[in-house]
């Protein structure tokens, strides 16, 4: 297989735990993998993102412009920054709910990512996914990052099984937290699966 994913929202979103996963998932599967993380003022709020590039037509670590299968956005002013790496025939997977810059509580520009996704709509085959609303079973936004990869393997856009990706969650996120995270692996699957039939 060979794939390019790359990985973009801002800090403290768990886009780099999302790469982690994703890398180590297609490593069990015996592929050859090169990832890197490009990380601005994260935990500030800054840019975060993460290439993870399966196979071995990959020969270095970051995905060129108009090369990505596929694009999971954790914000969608990020996505629209980052939809210069997507490949014309990519995907994107966008949460479209906004997270608001610190330069917003200084002056109230009205950012709310509406513009952006109309945007992405007119540019790429899109999945928007709110997860505001995904995440409240949950009680936390924390767990979007790998609702996201769940939308992703469901969708069939992955090509990674749903079983070697929850081997990785369970190696990979603390003890106390492997159950609920699972779950939201599986809630993400299943709108990866509808989103296909749509």
């Amino acid at each position: 297989m060979n794939k390019d994913i790359l990985i973009c929202g801002v800090g403290g979103q768990g886009t780099v735990l999302a790469s982690k996963i994703l890398a180590a998932a297609a490593s069990a599967e015996g592929e050859i993998i090169h990832s890197a993380e490009t990380i601005g003022m994260a935990q500030r709020g800054g840019s975060v993102t993460s290439h993870v590039r399966i196979g071995e037509a990959a020969y270095s670590p970051l995905i060129p412009f108009g090369s990505a299968d596929l694009l999971l956005a954790f914000e969608p002013a990020e996505a629209v920054r980052n939809l210069k790496y997507l490949r014309s025939t990519g995907v994107a997977i966008v949460n479209i709910a906004a997270t608001k810059p610190v330069t917003e509580s200084l002056k109230d520009t009205g950012y709310d990512g509406s513009r952006m996704v109309e945007y992405i709509k007119k540019k790429c085959e899109c999945i928007f996914v709110d997860s505001d609303e995904v995440c409240k079973p949950f009680g936390s936004s924390k767990f979007f990052n790998i609702i996201i990869l769940g939308i992703a393997a469901g969708s069939g856009r992955l090509g990674l099984t749903s079983d070697v990706l929850l081997q990785q969650i369970e190696k990979r996120v603390p003890t106390a937290y492997v159950e609920i995270n699972k779950k939201a692996f599986l809630t993400g699957y299943d709108i990866g699966r509808v989103s296909v039939n749509e």
